[in-house]
């Protein structure tokens, strides 16, 4: 099946380089990091927009989603949606409580043609409810954009091997005060990765309480580890019963290389469809059609 992955991460050699820089306090190369990690590095940021589409062509993918995976990086994603724009969606992370978050919104969904503004809350340590993420929803809603909400529990790979300390509010992430938020601009598309990421009961919940929230599949959802007994299947039967096919993306929350596109993802949410036996429409709308509705392409590339 053709498919569209609606969450990967944007590794650049800038986002490295942050790393870097908190790691050691000190400017650090991006190859010292990549090579401390064990990681590939491209030498640009179109070098490795390059890759991420070579491997949608590897796998039979169309199109991706790809997250500027620090507050900043802005610039990175542009040139890799610039580059492909009609293959990569661009996401940004921001932190919404930053003085200057929402000037950074503007320019990056304006200058950048970036789609997607993704806020983590546990990790700057700041409600859905405040004040601070109603101007980003304000700002999202005007210029049509999407956002990106992280809900329970939040692990960041790279922090945790370079010794960098996770100081993480997981109470902030919580998908009922997301939904009291949400509900008032009901034209912004709101994805929750993961299920809502261990918050999966309060994620369908604040789902059924506000129709412009969408679920995303990815990762491994180690998360079920906190339900004994429950597995995927069960999870996509839940989901489909209460949000619908209409409100799921297929992600996989792929990342660095050389590991590259994460088959092996793909390869277990079908499997839990297969066993749930959902129809090809179904299966349709989760791994292609939603995500093209949310982010079509925008006519003026259609050509390119």
């Amino acid at each position: 099946m053709v498919f569209n992955d609606a969450h990967c991460h944007f590794f650049s050699p800038a986002f490295l380089e942050a790393l870097g820089r908190e790691r050691y306090q000190q400017p650090v190369s991006a190859q010292a990091i990549a090579e401390q990690l064990g990681w590939e590095i491209s030498d640009s940021a179109a070098a490795l927009a390059d890759r991420w589409v070579a491997e949608l062509d590897q796998h039979g993918g169309s199109r991706l989603a790809l997250m500027a995976s620090v507050p900043g990086d802005e610039d990175s994603i542009a040139a890799a949606v610039g580059r492909h724009p009609n293959r990569i969606v661009g996401f940004f992370a921001l932190n919404a409580a930053a003085p200057d978050a929402a000037a950074r919104a503007e320019h990056a969904l304006t200058a950048g043609h970036l789609r997607c503004v993704c806020l983590f809350p546990a990790m700057h340590r700041y409600s859905y409810q405040d004040d601070c993420v109603v101007r980003i929803f304000e700002i999202a809603a005007r210029h049509g954009a999407a956002i990106f909400a992280h809900c329970g529990y939040l692990s960041i790979e790279a922090r945790s091997r370079l010794g960098l300390p996770s100081l993480f509010d997981l109470r902030c992430g919580d998908p009922l005060a997301l939904a009291a938020t949400a509900a008032r601009f009901p034209q912004v598309p709101v994805i929750v990765p993961h299920f809502g990421s261990g918050f999966f009961r309060e994620a369908l919940m604040a789902g059924e309480m506000c129709p412009s929230i969408h679920f995303d599949t990815s990762s491994s959802n180690a998360w079920l580890r906190y339900f004994p007994g429950l597995g995927l299947a069960e999870v996509f039967r839940r989901t489909l019963a209460v949000l619908g096919p209409d409100r799921m993306l297929f992600g996989t929350d792929s990342s660095y290389f050389p590991r590259g596109w994460r088959r092996v993802i793909y390869g277990a949410q079908c499997t839990a469809l297969d066993e749930l036996g959902a129809e090809q429409d179904v299966r349709e709308k989760i791994f292609r059609r939603n995500f093209d509705r949310i982010f079509p392409v925008a006519s003026s590339t259609r050509a390119d």
